[in-house]
């Protein structure tokens, strides 16, 4: 049967006619693997719109939909709620009362769903100061606004007004109202059309090399971002099975068990894991020590497309037999490649995890561009490590005199909701200033330098480009988070977040005692060994001459990371001023 695509509900409908799957869906339930074919993901979605009509949602209402861990009544929830014509709001769970109190007024949303009682009584406290007129929780847990309570108001006549719903909606409506977590300010809200993000799943899916099959994606980050979101779009157009890990604590075993072809990764995430197998590999003892290091030192100076000659090649064949086979059997032994988005990735990550035959894919864009903007990939020598790909085919990018990023395509949102202003400060003659800077190479691979609103001038006038020197440190494994300070200063410097684990096996090892890690002079000593590794990398002008330690882990709870586990820039500012203030005595 031929469908065209062009409404984020017409990937559900191509899939129940082309690939209907029995295992659409995989989820954990009380430890048991549950499955949710494409047909009963078809029904679902239609007793949802069903009962959305019957609670007197119209086209163009708002939706709000919060969840703690990604879960198939949301992808269903979605589908039900677009394809009448409303309007899908996704919230993070590690909003404040004050962010939703302030999202679900501005939306104007009209009903909230939440994932499990947390979040319920979470909304709830701010209930009384919304225009929400009920909230409904997906779990099943017998009250009067459990997920069950809800598919009560099911009536199957109202089918036909479904359906009816479903014919007029235009690719160009309003589909989604993102309210980004933002790294500054008041979240604001990024709307984007049918055809902004259906446009956007098509150019990135002419640049992976995957095919139509029973392919196994595994679905963990926040469903609410949009990466994450249009991934899961194109997930259901190809006909892949999509098995929800239960909780990014337990990934690892989720990865082992689902054994996925694919996934989409953060940096973070995949800092994390290749700690562990440093980890793993600093433990052992001997020849195979030996090997590890050997296989990790030959990885990390790897150059695609046999670049690095042949005998390079056979050793690299070589540390696979030996050494990194392993790594891709702790990663499900199935793995063709990882998309990384989000934040900028490692080079070093990049060479090491696809000279173990797992490439890394880097894409690049933002929630205004639906997402992606660029990606790499290996096909047709569009893989460049240090830069994030080239631009999509359909979209006109060019580099502004000041170096920002300028973009248009039909991927670029519509606008922020209910303010004009600021859509108009960031959209000029159809162009999206995306406030990061960049260039394009002779071979037009599009490499990202920094945020505009990051780089900062020292007092001395020398521009700092600080996510580039923050890459550098994390390298250590001693540094887990580090943010580098410095405007309108003599000289840059840094606040550090170390990595606590690491630091108590290494105290642990030399047989010693850490009273307090801010102030500990043997921490601090052999931190600043690690610094003047990063300084030899760096100008002089660039080098980080002073660093705080900060004596708490930096979270997405605590507020110093966003949920995709970006820097809150002035929120640490903010909380560690104290700090701030040793480094440059402005007491």
């Amino acid at each position: 049967m031929s469908l065209q695509v062009t409404r984020l509900f017409d990937f559900l409908d191509y899939q129940l006619a082309n690939y209907p799957q029995e295992n659409c869906f995989v989820y954990k339930e009380h430890d048991l693997w549950k499955n949710i074919s494409t047909e009963e993901y078809n029904k679902t979605a239609n007793k949802i719109s069903r009962c959305l009509l019957k609670l007197g949602v119209r086209p163009n209402d708002k939706i709000a939909v919060i969840t703690t861990n990604n879960t198939p009544k949301w992808l269903m929830l979605d589908i039900g709620i677009l394809q009448i014509g409303a309007v899908n709001v996704p919230l993070y769970p590690t909003f404040s009362d004050k962010d939703y109190e302030y999202i679900l007024n501005h939306s104007d949303a009209k009903y909230c769903f939440v994932s499990d009682d947390v979040l319920f009584k979470k909304v709830n406290r701010v209930l009384d100061k919304t225009s929400i007129k009920k909230i409904f929780s997906f779990e099943e847990i017998n009250t009067a606004y459990d997920w069950n309570t809800f598919l009560k108001e099911d009536q199957e006549n109202l089918q036909i007004k479904v359906n009816q719903l479903k014919a007029t909606i235009s690719p160009n409506s309003l589909a989604t109202i993102i309210y980004t977590s933002g790294t500054t300010g008041v979240p604001k809200g990024v709307m984007l059309s049918h055809k902004n993000i259906v446009s956007n799943v098509f150019d990135v899916a002419k640049n992976i090399d995957l095919h139509p099959s029973h392919k196994r994606v595994i679905s963990y980050l926040p469903i609410c971002h949009i990466f994450e979101r249009a991934s899961s779009y194109y997930n259901q157009y190809m006909g892949f099975e999509i098995h929800f890990a239960e909780s990014i604590d337990k990934i690892g075993d989720n990865i082992r068990e689902i054994r996925p072809n694919y996934m989409a990764v953060v940096p973070r995430i995949l800092e994390k894991i290749f700690d562990k197998i440093i980890e793993k590999g600093s433990n052992l003892k001997g020849i195979k020590k030996t090997l590890f290091f050997w296989a990790l030192n030959l990885a990390e100076e790897y150059q695609p497309y046999g670049r690095n000659g042949i005998w390079y090649d056979f050793k690299l064949k070589i540390a696979n037999l030996l050494v990194f086979k392993k790594w891709r059997k702790a990663l499900g032994n199935q793995l063709e490649f990882m998309l990384s988005g989000s934040a900028p990735m490692q080079t070093r990550l990049i060479r090491v995890f696809t000279a173990a035959n797992i490439p890394v894919f880097e894409g690049y864009g933002m929630t205004e561009t639906s997402p992606a903007i660029s990606v790499t990939n290996m096909k047709e020598r569009r893989f460049k490590i240090g830069t994030v790909g080239k631009i999509l085919e359909s979209l006109e990018v060019k580099i502004a005199e000041d170096g920002e990023i300028l973009v248009k395509g039909e991927n670029v949102m519509l606008g922020y909701y209910k303010n004009q202003e600021l859509t108009n400060n960031v959209i000029k003659n159809g162009f999206m200033h995306t406030g990061d800077i960049g260039t394009i190479d002779e071979d037009g691979f599009l490499k990202i330098t920094d945020r505009k609103k990051e780089i900062f001038k020292t007092s001395g006038g020398k521009y700092i480009a600080p996510s580039i020197i923050e890459a550098i440190l994390k390298k250590s494994r001693f540094i887990e988070q580090a943010m580098v300070i410095g405007e309108s200063e003599k000289m840059p410097a840094a606040l550090l977040q170390l990595n606590f684990d690491f630091i108590k096996k290494w105290a642990k090892k030399n047989d010693y005692i850490i009273k307090n890690i801010s102030s500990d002079l043997k921490i601090i000593n052999r931190i600043q060994k690690e610094i003047n590794i990063c300084n030899k990398n760096l100008g002089k002008w660039e080098q980080i001459k002073r660093f705080e330690i900060t004596p708490d882990e930096w979270t997405i709870i605590d507020g110093h990371l966003t949920p995709t586990l970006k820097m809150k820039r002035k929120f640490i500012l903010k909380k560690y001023k104290k700090l701030y203030s040793n480094i440059y005595n402005t007491h």
